[in-house]
C-alpha cells in the first residue's frame, strides 16, 4: 500500500469526521440565535476560503488536518457592534451555550448510528462465532467448550459473529471474573476467567481464555500469489502443493502459515509439487511486525473450497427500523467500551501502550479503505465515535472542558472567573500534550517494530 494512497484516506476520514462535528456547533450556534463567523476545516494557514449566507460566514480549508473549529461572535474576543452584541455567544444563556457546545460531540454519535444503520440496513459479511479447539487447561477447555462450538451470547449479550464474540469477550473479561456463554446448542457454560493481559490489544488477548477462531483444515495448495511477495519472487505458482519445509512436512495450510512465520528473513528448502511432479526451490520469507514481533510473511493465500467457506460465513442483516436501533445500540455500546479502556488506562489495569495516534489512523484508514466501503465506514463510524468519547472528557479546551464550566454556572448562578479559565486552559494543554505524545510515541513503536 502506496504512502500516497494511506495519507489520501486519512485525509478523507479526517475531513468527514471534523465537518461533522463542526457541523453540530454551527448547526446548534446558528438556532441558538449566535452569529457565526468562521467555519474552519483544520489549522493555521488558509488554503481556501469563501464567504456566504446572510451572515457571510467565513468557510475555510486550511493547511493543518488535524481538527478544526467553529468561531463565533463573542464579546471576550474583540469590540462587537452594538447592533449585533445580542447574537454573542457570551450573551446566551447558559443552556443554550451548553447546548453549542455538546453539539459537536453529539454530531460524531449521530454519524456513528447513521454509519452503522447504513452497515445493518446494507448486510455485514462476517465470519459466524465459531471457536477452534481450546488448548489444554485453559478456561474454555475446563468448561467443556470444543472445536465448532458456536457461542450466541456473553453475559447475555448477542454475538452475531465473531468480532462481536471478540468485543464483548475483551469487554466483559479485562478485570477476570466468571463469564456466561451461552451456545447454538442450548448449553450454558461458565468461564472462570483470569485478568487478561491487556498491553496491546491488538495481539490475541482471549487465547488465554482458550478462545480461538474456528479453522477448518485448508489443504496446503497455493490459491493466490501476490505479485511483489517472497512467493512470487521465489516462483511458487497457483495450483502447487506444499509438502515440506527443511525436511519437516506440511500436513496443512496452517501448518504452512506457522512455518513460515516462525522464519522471518531465513532461507527455507521448500518441496513441493506441481502438476505431479515432485520440486524442490529455496523460499526466503519476507520480514514483518505484528504486535512488537517479528515474523515471517510470504505474499500468498490458499485454496479454498468455495463452499466450506460459505459454511462458516454468515450476514448480518437487519430491516430499516430494526437497523436504526442496532446502529444506536452498536453506537452506546462503542462508546461506553472506550469510555471504560480510557478509565482503566487512567488506573492503570490497561496499558497506555493501546492508544493510538495519527499515523495508527491514517495507517488504518488507508487499510479499511483498500478491504472496500464496507470497512472504511465501520472505520468510521469507530473513530466518530471514539472521537465524540474524547471531546466529552472534562479537560479544558476540550468540549467537555466548556461544558465543566457550564454545569458550574448552573449550579453557583455565575460565570466561572477568566482566571479559572486560565488556569484551566494551561492545565488542559498540558495534558493534551502529553495525551498526544503517548499516542505519537506508541505510533513510532508499532512503526520501527518495537
Amino acid at each position: 500500500m502506496s504512502v500516497l494512497h494511506t495519507i489520501l484516506w486519512f485525509l478523507v476520514a479526517i475531513g468527514i469526521l471534523v465537518v461533522a462535528h463542526e457541523f453540530g456547533h454551527y448547526l446548534a450556534a446558528r438556532l441558538a440565535g449566535v452569529k457565526v463567523l468562521r467555519f474552519s476545516v483544520g489549522f493555521g494557514k488558509p488554503l481556501f476560503s469563501r464567504r456566504f449566507g446572510r451572515d457571510r460566514t467565513e468557510w475555510t480549508l486550511a493547511a493543518l488536518p488535524f481538527g478544526g473549529y467553529v468561531k463565533m461572535l463573542d464579546e471576550r474576543e474583540g469590540a462587537v457592534p452594538a447592533a449585533e452584541a445580542h447574537r454573542s455567544f457570551n450573551r446566551a444563556t447558559v443552556w443554550r451555550r451548553i447546548a453549542i457546545v455538546a453539539a459537536g460531540p453529539a454530531a460524531n454519535f449521530l454519524l456513528a448510528i447513521v454509519f452503522y444503520w447504513a452497515l445493518f440496513l446494507h448486510g455485514l459479511p462476517a465470519l459466524k462465532p465459531l471457536i477452534g479447539e481450546p488448548p489444554a487447561g485453559t478456561p474454555a477447555a475446563q468448561a467443556g467448550l470444543v472445536a465448532g462450538d458456536e457461542i450466541r451470547r456473553v453475559n447475555g449479550t448477542d454475538t452475531p459473529s465473531f468480532q462481536d464474540l471478540r468485543l464483548n469477550l475483551l469487554r466483559a473479561g479485562v478485570a477476570g471474573g466468571v463469564l456466561t456463554l451461552e451456545l447454538a446448542d442450548g448449553r450454558s457454560v461458565q468461564l472462570d476467567a483470569p485478568s487478561m493481559q491487556t498491553g496491546n490489544l491488538e495481539q490475541d488477548t482471549l487465547r488465554p481464555l482458550g478462545i480461538v477462531r474456528y479453522e477448518p483444515e485448508i489443504p496446503a495448495v497455493i490459491g493466490k500469489v501476490l505479485p511483489d511477495g517472497a512467493a512470487a519472487r521465489a516462483g511458487l505458482q497457483v495450483g502447487d502443493r506444499l509438502i515440506a519445509a527443511d525436511g519437516k512436512a506440511v500436513a496443512n495450510w496452517q501448518d504452512w502459515v506457522q512455518l513460515i512465520r516462525q522464519h522471518p528473513a531465513k532461507p527455507l528448502r521448500i518441496e513441493y509439487e506441481r502438476q505431479g511432479q515432485r520440486k524442490v526451490m529455496s523460499l526466503e520469507p519476507d520480514a514483518a511486525d505484528e504486535g512488537g514481533r517479528r515474523i515471517g510473511k510470504i505474499g500468498a493465500g490458499p485454496q479454498v473450497d468455495e463452499t466450506m467457506l460459505a459454511a462458516l460465513m454468515t450476514e448480518v442483516r437487519y430491516g430499516p427500523l430494526e437497523a436504526l436501533g442496532r446502529g444506536a445500540l452498536k453506537t452506546w455500546d462503542m462508546s461506553l467500551f472506550t469510555l471504560e479502556m480510557m478509565g482503566r488506562m487512567v488506573l492503570g489495569q490497561v496499558s497506555w501502550k493501546n492508544l493510538s495516534g495519527p499515523l495508527t489512523i491514517a495507517d488504518y484508514a488507508g487499510q479499511s479503505a483498500a478491504l472496500g466501503w464496507i470497512s472504511f465506514v465501520g472505520f468510521l463510524a469507530l473513530v466518530s465515535v471514539s472521537l465524540g468519547v474524547l471531546n466529552l472528557l472534562p479537560i479544558p479546551l476540550l468540549d467537555g472542558g466548556h461544558l465543566m464550566y457550564y454545569v458550574a454556572e448552573v449550579f453557583t448562578g455565575r460565570p466561572v472567573s477568566e482566571r479559572t479559565m486560565e488556569i484551566g486552559g494551561r492545565i488542559g494543554m498540558a495534558l493534551l500534550l502529553l495525551l498526544m505524545s503517548f499516542a505519537l510515541f506508541n505510533d513510532l513503536q508499532r512503526l520501527i517494530g518495537g
